[in-house]
């Protein structure tokens, strides 16, 4: 089944309504577009409750038209006002009123038809056949087919928009937090619900808050993993907004999302269950704004020779590559190195170490190792390193500050 929606000058708003109940839309002219509702008769019923609700949906004065084959309907919605329902096997007896212009003849066509008198479906639906074929051509018998409701073709779907953005003008200029975060929670429950209508998440949020003689406050949120939970990104934007507030009253707000696919995951019976994406992001936003950005996030190697440098980035979630039995094998031969932060201050005399909670004869030793770097900068480093065995079997890495000459311990191994 198909349904067809006609209304001059309207056709962005058409398609937008259309694309609300089905993926299958097809701008058939300037002003009308055309939908498949197979399967629609579950959610609505029936064709006319089919028709009723993409009425309502529309929120503007259109004709909408229902039939079995997609041109049946488009010439229904052309020729008839308000809504109507093309009967399955009888398209030519409901057509048959229609001009018969509304079938676009060529300027060829539509004089030969003139002269013999047609000027409806019905005349040249009961036309013979072959006649036509003979003295019409190919456009002819196209005509007759279209005449009748008989001609079948798919639809050529336009690309559907995967913009997903809201907004809304104040009546006044807002200043407290409070009754800006009641509009954005209404603005940020449309779009989770167009999200979830197409089967998407969002993975990212942008907000724009037009200021009262000033210029715009632009925030945008980056999420670990795609999300739908409106609860969840009024409370993100509440404590982006606590923390960078804008500088005038708010007179226009306006959230747009970036689509994505939803995450899907599947835990094993043995492995524990890890935190939900939701309330980890939540927490990490809490804890951001007591501490600071800069200062939330896992440590990261830096690209240098500098012992013990790294940096903060965010957390994300990975997919992780499963191990094959070769690398298994070899984590067998590794140890873990434990670094203390910070290092243990150390006395070192002959073979004898001491520090804090370590205390030992250094029964074999391995070094030493220099390192040096940043000589450049105003903060140079360089010192001298080794890995020793004490006599009760603890494994530890020294080193000694060739700036300083003082020892430290680094860390042990496992």
């Amino acid at each position: 089944m198909f349904a067809c929606i006609h209304a001059p000058g309207e056709i962005a708003r058409l398609i937008a309504c259309a694309q609300d109940f089905s993926p299958q839309v097809e701008q058939t002219d300037a002003g009308t577009v055309t939908l498949d509702i197979d399967g629609l008769g579950h959610l609505f019923g029936s064709a006319h409750e089919i028709a009723n609700a993409i009425t309502r949906r529309a929120g503007i004065p259109v004709n909408v038209a229902v039939a079995a084959n997609p041109d049946a309907a488009f010439h229904a919605a052309r020729g008839f006002s308000g809504t109507s329902i093309v009967p399955q096997g009888d398209e030519a007896k409901f057509l048959a009123s229609l001009p018969v212009a509304l079938l676009a003849p060529s300027e060829e066509t539509a004089e030969t038809l003139a002269r013999w008198g047609i000027r409806t479906f019905r005349d040249l639906a009961v036309l013979p056949d072959l006649g036509v074929a003979a003295r019409l051509g190919e456009e002819g018998v196209l005509l007759q087919q279209l005449a009748r409701g008989e001609h079948e073709r798919p639809l050529v779907p336009v690309e559907a928009s995967l913009r997903f953005e809201e907004e809304m003008e104040l009546e006044y200029p807002v200043e407290l937090l409070e009754p800006l975060l009641f509009v954005l929670a209404r603005l940020l429950g449309d779009v989770c619900r167009r999200l979830e209508e197409r089967a998407l998440a969002a993975i990212g949020w942008r907000v724009r808050l037009q200021l009262e003689n000033a210029a715009d406050h632009e925030r945008a949120i980056r999420l670990p993993v795609p999300m739908r939970n409106p609860r969840v990104f009024l409370k993100l934007i509440e404590l982006d907004l606590e923390k960078y507030s804008p500088a005038a009253p708010v007179v226009k707000v306006t959230v747009a999302a970036e689509p994505a696919k939803p995450r899907t995951a599947q835990s094993g019976l043995f492995i524990p269950l890890a935190p939900e994406p939701e309330k980890l992001e939540l927490t990490l936003a809490r804890i951001a704004a007591v501490v600071g950005e800069e200062n939330v996030g896992s440590p990261e190697l830096v690209d240098t020779h500098r012992p013990g440098a790294f940096r903060m980035r965010g957390i994300g979630i990975h997919a992780c590559k499963p191990s094959t039995e070769k690398h298994r094998h070899e984590c067998l031969f590794h140890l873990a190195f434990r670094a203390f932060r910070p290092p243990l201050a150390a006395r070192v005399q002959a073979d004898f170490i001491s520090a804090p909670g370590i205390r030992g004869k250094i029964a074999r030793q391995a070094g030493p190792w220099r390192t040096s770097g940043d000589w450049w900068t105003p903060d140079p480093w360089s010192r001298d390193e080794w890995d020793i065995e004490l006599t009760d079997g603890a494994l530890y890495r020294i080193y000694c500050d060739a700036q300083t000459g003082r020892w430290f311990i680094e860390g042990s191994y496992d």
